[in-house]
């Protein structure tokens, strides 16, 4: 019945945030801004360059693409060097290979940095991606989730039997927007998304397998009502 999985990126398959948000504080020092950990995290899950206008407007003396183009290429440098894989995830991603289910990356990160993870990955375990340079709305509107079920030729009405895994409260709106099984994942991100939608949350990867996600989707066809497979709820 599980037809794919959709993966966002940053807080979802790799523990990225630290990259970005040490990449806004440099920017924002070396220019006359103020930013911090709170304004960091408040920002996680959005375009670079809405980002780039929130840090002008604390001060910030770069235009949004100087900012932008900084941090992509921090970030950029920092998973050349090494891709903060979340503990867990590749054998989940082996998972779902084995089992013949396909994963998409969907992230509204730039082209190059989806490349770089795609590359990074054992072999076989993306079927393609979806990204922030791609000509689709930007999350939380689902036109991300739903070009990804394209790519596979997956149309609106079977987005239920595919399971789409995020963190943030726009990647989650975005997803479960397009119909997508949502999981939630509360393991990697500081900010409060328990008021977003999804049908279940996880807190990690352990015990987490294709058969997880699989159940998921039935149990959601059965209108079942959705919980956390492992660690406390956040619904």
């Amino acid at each position: 019945m599980l037809k794919a999985v959709f993966w966002d990126m940053d807080g979802t398959l790799i523990d990225s945030e630290p990259y970005w948000h040490e990449s806004e504080l440099r920017l924002a020092a070396a220019h006359g801004g103020y930013w911090d950990e709170e304004l960091a995290w408040k920002g996680s899950g959005t375009p670079v360059p809405q980002v780039a206008r929130q840090m002008i407007e604390h001060g910030t003396a770069l235009s949004i693409e100087e900012i932008s183009r900084g941090m992509i290429d921090y970030v950029t440098q920092q998973e050349s060097l090494h891709m903060p894989w979340i503990p867990g995830v590749l054998d989940v991603l082996r998972s779902l290979r084995d089992a013949g289910i396909p994963s998409v990356l969907v992230t509204t990160s730039p082209r190059n940095l989806a490349q770089n993870l795609v590359a990074q990955a054992p072999e076989g375990m993306f079927t393609g991606y979806i990204c922030g340079d791609d000509d689709v709305e930007k999350k939380p509107d689902p036109a991300p989730y739903l070009a990804a079920g394209r790519l596979l030729g997956i149309g609106p009405d079977k987005m239920p039997s595919c399971v789409a895994v995020e963190d943030s409260m726009s990647g989650l709106r975005s997803a479960a927007a397009s119909g997508a099984t949502t999981i939630a994942q509360v393991g990697y991100i500081r900010t409060d998304t328990s008021h977003g939608p999804r049908y279940a949350s996880i807190r990690g990867y352990d015990g987490v397998t294709a058969e997880t996600f699989e159940r998921f989707v039935k149990e959601r066809a059965a209108g079942e009502s959705g919980h956390s497979a492992s660690g406390p709820s956040a619904d």
